[in-house]
């Protein structure tokens, strides 16, 4: 059932990572087995007795009960966490600490020690992102491989890999350690940000949006954000950053799917909520001297998600932010978005004058937006053979089929005003 697959998916990542820290991230396969079985009871029950009032503390409850049990069969043969070895040994301090554990606050420390657990060193970017996913969003190898568009199997031996890595450690990540913490943040946030951009600009073959993956990269960034520790500048501009893009989800897909310019938004479509959120957030960045990507970027989404219209957007501000970006972040990306806000602000022969001038351009030709970018200048320019030839360049490479249907609307808008032409010189 749907309602159960959303539960699962969202409590599973929450139960691992507090069982992983009872049973040491070198039993991780073990909590992730008790998980499993937890949710395996709740199929089992819930059929019979209907889905409780409180799902996600019946499965909380159900997998205390199993942690104990596994604690009181196991703790003579198998070694466990270091930290609640001693605790653990003895019936009168098991319950209470496990007890602990599993408290709210329990659990969100938990979370944070595996989050940054997964960030390990010795792992590659993607891999960390990828091992995240799996472990602490419920994904299972399969929607992980989606997600990449990765091969399951080759996921399923990267995150293998990546778990033996984790259990070779020794221990979960000590959240409490200040320079530690420091000293790993930045690739922490980096993975959150990674995560929902693979949500917010999918190349999954099924949908251009993956809102869950959006969701669990938002989550994460609060947790962040709610930890003294993790809570820097740096940390509440990502989470701005994440509101105020998560805010625009409900506008960028039509009932069929298909992406809709920004342009052609429904603007009352957007979750004021988010907004909202993400304008607290972005306050609560502006604090000290540091300024990071997430700043400048969470600035500019702000601007677009407080604009009521296109033409009412501060174009100027905006242009202003990405000159910035450009300064500590020079990429061809960054330079695209801001020759599609030049624009926007000075008509799209100045943006296709930008584009022309992207250093190490040849960085986007495998790019589609580049090309859907150039088909929209000249598609408003009136070059319409010029605009048609951008746009089937970009259906080629096209990611997904909402991209696809998207491309092919756009063609035969050329088509249709090419006919037009066509037919009034005849």
């Amino acid at each position: 059932m749907e309602i159960e697959a959303h539960l699962f998916r969202h409590e599973a990542g929450r139960l691992v990572a507090v069982l992983a820290r009872l049973f040491g991230i070198q039993n991780l396969a073990l909590a992730e087995d008790v998980v499993q079985e937890a949710f395996c009871r709740a199929l089992e029950t819930w059929k019979f007795h209907g889905i409780p009032t409180n799902p996600a503390g019946w499965l909380v409850a159900t997998a205390k009960h199993q942690a104990l049990d596994v604690l009181r069969r196991e703790r003579t043969a198998r070694k466990f966490a270091s930290e609640y070895q001693r605790q653990l040994e003895s019936e009168w301090t098991l319950k209470p600490t496990v007890d602990e554990a599993f408290d709210g606050g329990g659990i969100n420390d938990a979370v944070l020690r595996v989050m940054f657990s997964c960030v390990h060193p010795k792992l590659r970017e993607g891999t960390q992102v990828a091992l995240i996913l799996n472990v602490l969003c419920g994904f299972g190898i399969a929607e992980t491989a989606a997600a990449f568009l990765a091969n399951t199997a080759a996921i399923e031996k990267r995150i293998a890999r990546a778990k033996r890595t984790l259990a070779q450690s020794g221990r979960l990540f000590d959240i409490d350690s200040a320079d530690d913490v420091t000293e790993r943040l930045p690739a922490v946030q980096r993975a959150v940000y990674l995560l929902f951009n693979e949500g917010y600009h999918s190349a999954s073959r099924e949908s251009a949006v993956r809102a869950e993956l959006c969701e669990e990269a938002l989550r994460l960034a609060h947790l962040l954000a709610g930890h003294r520790l993790t809570a820097t500048p740096g940390t509440h501009a990502l989470a701005a950053l994440l509101n105020f893009h998560a805010a625009r989800l409900p506008g960028r897909l039509d009932a069929e799917g298909s992406l809709i310019l920004l342009v052609n938004q429904d603007r009352s479509q957007w979750h004021a909520g988010r907004i909202a959120q993400g304008q607290r957030e972005l306050e609560l960045s502006a604090v000290g001297t540091q300024l990071t990507t997430y700043h400048l970027e969470a600035a500019i989404a702000g601007l677009h998600a407080q604009a009521r219209s296109v033409a009412g957007t501060d174009w100027d501000g905006i242009v202003s932010l990405y000159d910035a970006l450009m300064r500590i972040q020079p990429n061809p990306v960054v330079a695209l978005n801001r020759a599609v806000a030049v624009a926007q602000r000075d008509g799209p022969a100045r943006g296709l004058e930008e584009i022309s001038r992207i250093e190490d351009r040849k960085r986007l030709v495998r790019y589609p937006f580049l090309y859907t970018a150039i088909g929209e200048f000249e598609l408003s320019l009136g070059h319409l053979a010029e605009a048609r030839k951008s746009f089937g360049t970009a259906l080629g490479l096209a990611r997904s089929p909402a991209e696809t249907r998207f491309l092919r609307q756009r063609l035969e808008l050329c088509a249709g005003g090419e006919r037009r032409l066509a037919s009034a010189a005849g």
